[in-house]
């Protein structure tokens, strides 16, 4: 028998066709690049088996891709979500309670709580002066925040009059002061005026009330934080004090609370 061997130039272009190519005969490594289009494949011709793992991406998804729940009022710390995670450009899931967990964002991190039942500074002068403790030195509060992102929830509480011996109204006003690290102080809460009063057994006018703002500082740090109350008065006599007695009600407070960013 005598074997003809056909050189690829003496075949004609388009002369071979899937009726002259054997079943199963061809392989991936006939194929070039690019070759196998959309219009190729099958319906349901890929199926799961044909997916790589960790294939599959957000851009892939259509956002009525995912259906056949309905919506749930609550959930369960067991529960499972999916999350993206950009170090590693990949979708995860994790429970509701470890998402609660690592989110951090709003949270109360931390609290401290400065008292001081006995504090008392009495100013006429028009330049501010630190309030002072009951040891006489400057009554200070402070956090060491854990991450630069959080801000500092300042809640101060504290009992302040004046009173004037003359027919002249009396007035003051108290700042809110915070120090970074080894910085200066500097006011957060610039210059809350009390004023008003009434007649005290004719000895003059006397105005009395609570100073309690809540304040958000962005510190920006990691450092020690102090905050301090610092008192002025716009005329005659100003004072920080918790009232005759020692009264429990009036003890001067400052809660530093710590949110997550």
């Amino acid at each position: 028998m005598t074997i003809i061997t056909v050189k690829t130039g003496g075949i004609a272009a388009d002369a071979v066709t899937d009726a002259k190519i054997a079943d199963d005969v061809v392989g991936t490594e006939h194929l070039t690049a690019n070759e196998v289009d959309t219009a190729a494949l099958g319906a349901d011709a890929v199926t799961a088996a044909q997916i790589a793992d960790d294939a599959i991406s957000e851009e892939h998804l259509d956002v009525t891709a995912i259906t056949g729940h309905t919506a749930e009022t609550t959930v369960a710390d067991g529960d499972l979500v999916v999350v993206h995670d950009a170090s590693a450009s990949a979708l995860r899931k994790m429970t509701v309670a470890n998402l609660v967990a690592n989110a951090g964002g709003g949270k109360v991190l931390q609290v401290i709580m400065g008292t001081d039942n006995s504090y008392q500074t009495s100013s006429t002068s028009t330049t501010l002066a630190d309030v002072l403790s009951a040891s006489g030195t400057t009554w200070e509060t402070a956090i060491t925040p854990s991450a630069t992102s959080s801000k500092i929830l300042v809640l101060p509480s504290v009992y302040v009059r004046g009173h004037n011996n003359s027919a002249a109204e009396a007035r003051g006003h108290i700042n809110m002061m915070a120090k970074i690290g080894s910085g200066d102080y500097a006011n957060i809460d610039k210059g809350y005026e009390f004023t008003g009063g009434y007649d005290y057994g004719n000895s003059g006018l006397i105005i009395a009330k609570f100073y309690n703002p809540m304040l958000l500082h962005t510190s920006n740090t990691t450092s020690e934080v102090k905050y301090k109350f610092q008192i002025a008065t716009d005329g005659g006599t100003v004072t920080t004090d918790w009232g005759s007695g020692g009264a429990p009600e009036l003890t001067g407070r400052l809660i530093l609370m710590e949110i997550g960013a």
